[in-house]
């Protein structure tokens, strides 16, 4: 979180969701009837919204107190910027939010592969506290499918004896990963990716000074997600993506003197990011050559080549080989950074499993 209100930025700070009416009217709905489940598991993929989404719910939960609602009865989850709620919100100054994420680890100064029980237990102990203000207490665990498996059961035992006057807000990209009796003592709000003219309607708010044609070939890129669009921009997510194809480009050929050029770069100590959307771009690419070969009349490409590429490979090579090739890579990297494995090697490994599967 923020630690004052000119750093804050991103779904802490951001006023309008554009999109996702459905969920937020659910939420209202369940308010309206006082039927609130203290627990709403907000599931969907990366950086479409859902910690905005969970940031809403929050604020409008943080507004009643005794069971009133401060500011009157509301048909929206909508509050501006300058309402005292939002301002000390977005501060870090409410003392009845509190929000879990993957913290750093003091004793190697990098950040958790997980969220571990003690984070729980920590806000098993805040719920028990009386409500700084009169009201609710309200978290929001960022990332819930990340948490470690005693982490999880320690968060069940909170589930199943939920305290009065609570809201607990699971947002995560994979909720399969989390216990099936979490889920079931949660309601969940599924969230799907936004339409172009939506995601193009964030990139907009988000990045009023880019180029209009970058924003939508990395809306494309991202496949309705803003918040991926805006982590690539940052990293020349456009540039980033040509030099990829360039190096697919001949497949099964592979130039591993290239690779391991790129490795170097990725694994360098202040490019940890660079390498996150690189591995993202991979899998954007296999995923979108694998649907785009399923369905051509529904390519849209974010850039020039792509289709061709991908018609290419997929003349001799099974859809099913590229889908499991997806999947592999992304094990590969999931296990790469739990065990905090060279970058670089995932990068040769990566590519040699490319190599291999333009091979069958």
């Amino acid at each position: 979180m923020a630690e004052n209100q000119e750093q804050a930025t991103g779904p802490i700070a951001t006023e309008e969701l554009i999109g996702h009416v459905g969920a937020g009217r659910a939420f209202l709905e369940a308010a309206a009837a006082s039927r609130m489940p203290h627990a709403w598991l907000i599931s969907g993929p990366l950086g479409i919204g859902k910690m905005t989404l969970a940031y809403r719910m929050a604020r409008f939960r943080l507004t009643q107190q005794d069971g009133n609602d401060l500011f009157g009865p509301s048909e929206t989850l909508h509050m501006d910027g300058g309402n005292p709620i939002f301002h000390r919100v977005m501060a870090g100054g409410h003392g009845d939010l509190r929000i879990i994420e993957r913290d750093v680890n003091h004793r190697t100064k990098k950040r958790r592969s997980d969220i571990i029980v003690d984070q729980i237990r920590d806000l098993s102990r805040f719920f028990t506290m009386t409500s700084a203000e009169g009201g609710w207490r309200v978290a929001i665990i960022d990332g819930a499918d990340e948490m470690n498996p005693n982490a999880a059961n320690a968060l069940l035992k909170l589930l199943e004896e939920p305290p009065a006057r609570s809201l607990l807000l699971l947002v995560c990209h994979a909720p399969g990963r989390l216990l099936p009796t979490i889920r079931s003592r949660c309601r969940h709000l599924i969230l799907r990716p936004l339409n172009e003219a939506d995601a193009m309607a964030v990139m907009t708010q988000q990045a009023p000074d880019m180029d209009q044609k970058d924003r939508l070939g990395l809306v494309r890129l991202a496949e309705g997600s803003p918040g991926r669009a805006l982590a690539m921009a940052k990293e020349g997510g456009l540039e980033a993506y040509g030099e990829l194809l360039a190096m697919l480009g001949n497949l099964p050929d592979v130039d591993f003197a290239e690779v391991h050029a790129l490795g170097d770069r990725l694994n360098r100590a202040n490019n940890e990011e660079a390498y996150r959307v690189w591995v993202d771009l991979l899998r954007l690419w296999l995923s979108r050559l694998a649907r785009g070969s399923a369905a051509p009349g529904s390519w849209t490409e974010a850039t020039s080549g792509e289709r061709d590429l991908a018609r290419r490979l997929t003349i001799n090579v099974s859809l099913d080989h590229w889908v499991g090739l997806w999947e592999k890579i992304g094990s590969l990297a999931m296990r790469a950074e739990r065990v905090n494995l060279d970058r670089k090697q995932v990068v040769i490994n990566a590519f040699m499993a490319l190599q291999s599967t333009a091979r069958q």
